[in-house]
């Protein structure tokens, strides 16, 4: 995948900690770059309050296919897009970039399924989420 394909992006670098005994990134801390950039693009956006608001997203599927490896003291671009938008469902795309690396070191899929924090019961996606979205799609 190639940065142009995405519509959004989130800088974030790695840490010492990231690194496990093989030298490089882990795999399960692409999988939350992958949740940081959904969710920080959200709460920047101003349409998820992680504390008080009334709905929050579930995930309820995710994959990657890692290309190349990162290693610290790497910084990764995260690119986001919505792949995917249902009544009460998301399908976000997540390609992730060392350096200045046009093309990804790993890419993949994350699906929130949007709830009231309540009752844990689906509801549609709220329309200023929706239109969040939207942009990005």
């Amino acid at each position: 995948m190639l940065r142009s394909d995405y519509k959004h992006f989130l800088t974030v670098e790695t840490r010492w900690m990231d690194n496990d005994v093989y030298g490089h990134v882990n795999n399960v801390v692409y999988y939350s770059f992958f949740d940081t950039a959904v969710n920080r693009y959200l709460i920047d956006e101003g349409v998820l309050d992680i504390r008080d608001g009334d709905t929050v997203g579930f995930v309820v599927e995710t994959s990657c296919t890692y290309e190349k490896p990162i290693a610290f003291p790497d910084r990764v671009t995260a690119g986001l897009r919505v792949a995917r938008i249902g009544t009460s469902s998301v399908r976000y795309e997540i390609g992730i970039f060392r350096n200045d690396d046009d093309e990804s070191s790993a890419h993949g899929h994350f699906v929130h399924v949007y709830v009231d924090r309540a009752s844990e019961r689906s509801r549609p996606i709220p329309d200023g989420m929706r239109a969040a979205l939207e942009r990005i799609t």
